[in-house]
């Protein structure tokens, strides 16, 4: 149950959206800032390609993993009390990754710090879902990602920044004052909410088996160049075999951490898997930018400031985007979306030696804009596919989504471009890396697209 119905134009209603869309938007912040500081965090460690991509990896693993975890104790305990407890997480956890001594000691911090976003992330949304009266919330949702995207966009600019201007070390540092503006606001405003249906006992078993199913899987993929064929081999077959026990629990179980029954909804099958594709695809293109910027000679700031469009595109279009959806329906705006993308990373593969930003912006304005046409659709399209009442584990379910897209997209471009050790830090490897990358993350936001427009069909609504 939650209290009464918020008006998003009230006081308490702005500032609620604030908390959790500020909230929101310091875990993504920190999944794109990180990726700017790579190249400068791998000298000042001693790191390795693979250790680079652990610390990517470490974060996403644990939010993709545990984000269903994170819905489900939302739905059980409590929304706003779940979130808080996150972002609470999530700020010591940052604290700790600002002093981190070695590559090792980064990469386990991150996985702490992904458990504290798998707390709070799908706890936004479903706060949303649940505070606003029904006509606000697709204009809420569009806000929220709309500056969740900047957020996103904003993180190699305000990383780049910092690397050139102050330490790596600031990238994490910065989240303690955010954080502590977040539980302000979230304390003053937000109404607590839960599923009054919730019964039964908390699914530990699937919750286990997702986290074993895509810890394996990424493992297998990182190590895929290092480790011995059998031991990867082994790592698929343990992934594979925890995928399947996932099922199986989630259709015996009583209380599933994953209902099955909202996969009947073909909006809500449709536009996860729509979500893997191109949220992979988006991963990729964020890493490899950057490091191929770098690479070529730019400077962190200036690799950082080649996202400006997105930021842009996204704060001035994406409440735009949610108002089409709901009047024409998630088919065609999650269909352009991702094809304008693709073709603003088409733009992008020649960019090498001698770059400059007039080889850059093109591609990156036809980006952003393909993006900022997707991701607000996406996300109303997947809650209002669900009852109010799993708003949480809607939530969960498409953000692990997203996560797992994203990391085993990290996980497995370098090996398949064939980058190990070093070579991000030699020019002509990374290049050579970098256009064979972008080619395969156009590939996957073109199918991304006709994922969309096959599966939700011409009468598809949110």
């Amino acid at each position: 149950m939650t209290e009464a119905a918020l008006d998003r134009r009230s006081t308490r209603g702005r500032l609620m959206l604030a908390g959790v869309t500020l909230g929101s938007g310091v875990a993504i912040l920190d999944g794109a800032v990180v990726n700017v500081a790579l190249r400068t965090i791998g000298r000042d460690l001693g790191a390795s390609l693979a250790q680079l991509q652990w610390v990517v990896n470490g974060y996403l693993l644990a939010l993709a993993s545990l984000v269903l975890v994170g819905g489900a104790l939302g739905d059980r305990f409590g929304r706003r009390r779940v979130y808080l407890v996150g972002v609470t997480w999530f700020l010591g956890a940052s604290a700790l990754c600002a002093a981190a001594q070695s590559p090792g000691q980064l990469i386990g911090l991150r996985v702490l710090q992904g458990v504290g976003a798998a707390l709070l992330t799908p706890g936004a949304l479903a706060l949303i879902q649940a505070s606003f009266r029904p006509e606000d919330r697709a204009p809420a949702i569009g806000t929220w990602a709309g500056l969740s995207g900047v957020a996103a966009a904003a993180g190699p600019l305000l990383g780049g920044w910092l690397v050139d201007n102050a330490s790596w070390r600031w990238i994490f540092a910065i989240n303690v004052p955010l954080c502590l503006g977040v539980i302000t606001l979230t304390r003053h405003a937000a109404p607590e909410s839960r599923d009054p249906e919730v019964s039964g006992r908390f699914d530990l078993v699937g919750g286990t088996l997702t986290v074993v199913a895509l810890g394996a899987a990424t493992y297998a993929l990182t190590a895929s160049t290092e480790a011995a064929g059998v031991v990867v081999a082994g790592a698929w077959a343990v992934s594979v075999a925890a995928a399947v026990g996932f099922v199986l629990v989630e259709r015996r179980t009583a209380s599933p951490l994953v209902p099955l029954t909202l996969f009947r909804s073909r909006i809500f099958s449709v536009a996860n898997g729509m979500t893997l594709l191109v949220y992979g695809a988006l991963a990729g293109v964020s890493l490899f930018t950057v490091l191929q910027l770098q690479a070529v000679g730019w400077s962190a700031l200036e690799a950082g400031l080649s996202g400006l469009p997105v930021t842009l595109a996204l704060l001035l279009l994406s409440s735009r985007a949610a108002a089409l959806s709901a009047r024409i329906g998630p088919r065609l705006p999650m269909t352009v979306g991702p094809l304008v993308c693709a073709a603003g990373v088409v733009l992008l593969i020649g960019v090498g030696e001698g770059a400059t930003w007039s080889d850059v912006l093109p591609g990156m304005t036809v980006f952003a804009l393909g993006l900022a046409l997707l991701v607000s659709p996406l996300t109303a399209a997947v809650l209002a596919a669900a009852p109010d009442r799993s708003a949480g584990v809607a939530s969960g379910v498409n953000n692990a989504v997203a996560r797992a897209g994203s990391l085993l997209a990290v996980a497995a471009l370098p090996a398949v471009v064939a980058l190990v050790g070093d070579d991000y830090l030699d020019v002509d490897a990374m290049s050579a890396g970098y256009r064979a990358a972008m080619t395969w993350c156009a590939g996957l936001l073109a199918a991304g697209g006709i994922v969309s427009w096959v599966g939700l069909g011409r009468t598809a609504r949110p």
